[in-house]
């Protein structure tokens, strides 16, 4: 052990260092927390005082000044003076830090501390001259935390009122921002229309409506040569972003969309949560309507979808495809996939590809290995084409499915058998409501003439006629409401039957998109021949089926290699049945009457729902049920 750090630990003292008229090495520090005029002039008469204290005590040599101008007091690492002073103290270069109070030094309780001890360590001292408070005293550290706590509440204090005062002042509409905001010029408190840039704030608002994509804009923007708000040709996706959600060019203040961590750290951070900003009219011109931005908002909103990251994790993707297999496709090394256009064919048609953007982004497992390098999380699997897509959901389907023609009739006789006993009840009913109708009618024309005859008074006829009136309203409008409804929902068994045949192609068109979107949630390339589909059968019924696809695609015929089952709840249960096709048909598709018992839902399970689909890694418990 160290002697100093022996005398520190087990408090014995060199007495020597008591002597306050021995000769030091002095450092001395000043900050102030604004670089305002005021405030600059606080700081000279700090260094002006400093000097008359060196006077004072002629066994002080000076060492170097250390001033942090503009800078918070809360936190030590945001103030590059003081840090400097801090390792020259390490190297030794003085003994004795004088500052005038402790608020100078820190406004942080737990920083003052942790460095004036790691000072006293090395023998250090700090000297805080108006709180008279030497740090190697025996009560110094005690009297150093109080005169810190006061300081750091102080500091908590005036982050209050400074929170006050900016509530006020966006009451009162005031601007906030330096004015670099792309289609205006600040002058004074307001902004004015820089017609040169607001012409480039347009043309990003009409090219996204018209469809396009941020990262599309600015490309479209780089080659028209569009300077951004800093007067450079540089633009990228997040910039294009930044002005779509940028409510300030409709004329609006918007307040609240960042702000303070809390008042030590002040560490600036962007609030996320949109329906927490303050929006006030401006008073400065549009330069987009409203209406068109609230257009932009909406497309931006609805291009978003949840995607599962690479560690299970759930992110929200700014980005959307109409293209079905990029949204199901997912590589074995965790990254999402892109479609590109691989080649033109004879007739003219555009053939489609898919690789990942591992592969794409950091380049391919092969040429690494190739060039010696490592290859350990790099992507092996080269582009595939969408025909391979295509030939495995064919063929996955079919061997689902079984005979889909027994599948089709089967469904139309369910839906016949249904209907005919749902008619037949509502036939019923109403033949029992026409009955009653006629009884009331009859009773009507008796009472009439009971009161014709005198058999009845006034009073009561008026009594018994309301009655039956009432009685007779509520049936009535009881059967007007059963013949719209047997009339909303007469069925159609051609349309039904049209309706299956489009969702599974019975006619050799291929699976319909909407059939792979309800039962595929996932699709995983092993390699180019190799690929695990995840499928969604039922309620708590999923499976994982390996295809096989080698060959060209004129000689190609994919194999599936076993389909196992997990998560099942029915025992034994390996195939779907007609009501399951049936309970999967959209309900635009199948104009049907709604179920008098539970339908089943197809919906995802809910991780899956969350888009983070079962790890590939580590599978579900599984077993094995061939189809």
């Amino acid at each position: 052990m160290m002697r100093d750090d022996y005398n520190y630990r087990f408090k014995l003292t060199d007495y020597t260092q008591l002597d306050r008229n021995r000769k030091r090495k002095v450092a001395v520090y000043g900050r102030v927390s604004t670089e305002h005029e005021a405030q600059i002039a606080a700081l000279e008469n700090q260094m002006q005082w400093y000097d008359d204290q060196a006077r004072y005590h002629p066994n002080w040599e000076i060492q170097g000044r250390y001033i942090d101008e503009g800078i918070t007091g809360t936190q030590a690492k945001k103030r590059p003076s003081f840090l400097r002073m801090i390792d020259d103290a390490r190297q030794g270069k003085f003994d004795l830090i004088v500052t005038r109070e402790v608020c100078r030094f820190a406004r942080n309780v737990v920083d003052t501390l942790v460095i004036t001890r790691e000072l006293k360590g090395i023998g250090v001292e700090v000297y805080f001259i108006e709180d008279n408070i030497w740090t190697m005293d025996g009560d110094g550290e005690l009297r150093l935390s109080l005169m810190a706590t006061l300081a750091q509440e102080e500091s908590r204090k005036t982050s209050e009122r400074v929170r006050a005062g900016q509530k006020v002042s966006r009451e009162k509409g005031v601007l906030y921002g330096n004015g670099n905001i792309l289609g205006y010029d600040r002058v004074g408190d307001t902004y004015q229309i820089n017609e040169e840039q607001a012409e480039t704030v347009r043309m990003i608002f009409d090219l996204y409506l018209q469809g396009k994509g941020s990262l599309q804009i600015a490309n479209e923007l780089n080659a028209r040569h569009r300077k951004s708000a800093m007067g450079l040709v540089k633009w990228c996706a997040s910039s294009v972003v930044r002005v779509l959600k940028n409510a300030t060019y409709t004329g609006t203040k918007c307040y609240n969309k960042s702000r303070n961590n809390n008042y030590l750290d002040q560490h600036r951070v962007l609030n996320l949560d949109a329906s927490t900003y303050l929006y006030q009219e401006g008073d400065f011109p549009a330069i987009v309507s409203k209406e068109i931005w609230n257009k932009a908002q909406s497309i931006r909103i609805n291009r978003r979808k949840a995607v599962a990251l690479r560690d299970g994790k759930v992110t929200i993707s700014n980005r959307s495809s109409e293209d079905i297999w990029v949204n199901k496709l997912r590589c074995s090394c965790g990254y999402a996939c892109r479609r590109d256009k691989w080649h033109v064919r004879k007739d003219g048609s555009i053939s489609y590809g898919y690789q990942c953007y591992n592969r794409i982004n950091n380049g391919s497992k092969q040429k690494r290995e190739e060039m010696g390098l490592d290859s350990e999380g790099y992507c092996g699997i080269r582009m595939y084409g969408d025909w391979k897509l295509e030939m495995m959901a064919d063929t996955l389907f079919e061997q689902l499915l079984g005979d889909k023609h027994q599948i089709l009739q089967t469904a139309l006789e369910l839906l016949k058998k249904y209907y005919r006993e749902s008619s037949r009840k509502d036939q019923q009913g109403n033949s029992e409501r026409k009955v009653q109708l006629e009884r009331i009618d009859t009773r009507l024309r008796n009472l009439t003439v009971m009161r014709a005859d005198g058999e009845i008074g006034k009073e009561e006829y008026q009594q018994l006629r309301d009655q039956l009136e009432a009685e007779k309203s509520r049936l009535e409008e009881e059967q007007k409401k059963a013949e719209s409804v047997e009339c909303r929902e007469a069925m159609d068994l051609d349309r039904v039957e049209k309706a299956l045949e489009e969702l599974v192609h019975l006619k050799g068109k291929g699976v319909s998109r909407e059939l792979v979107d309800q039962i595929v949630y996932r699709v995983t390339p092993v390699s180019e021949t190799h690929f695990d589909w995840y499928l969604h059968l039922g309620p708590g019924t999923d499976a994982q089926a390996g295809l096989l696809v080698e060959g060209k695609k004129g000689n190609c015929v994919p194999s599936v290699n076993g389909i196992r089952e997990f998560l099942a709840q029915e025992e034994g249960k390996t195939d779907l049945d007609a009501s399951e096709i049936l309970d999967s048909l959209p309900s635009e598709q199948l104009p049907r009457r709604p179920s008098r018992t539970p339908a089943r839902n197809l919906a995802r399970p809910s991780a899956l729902r969350a888009g983070c689909p079962p790890s590939i890694t580590n599978p579900p418990a599984q077993k094995w049920a061939v189809f």
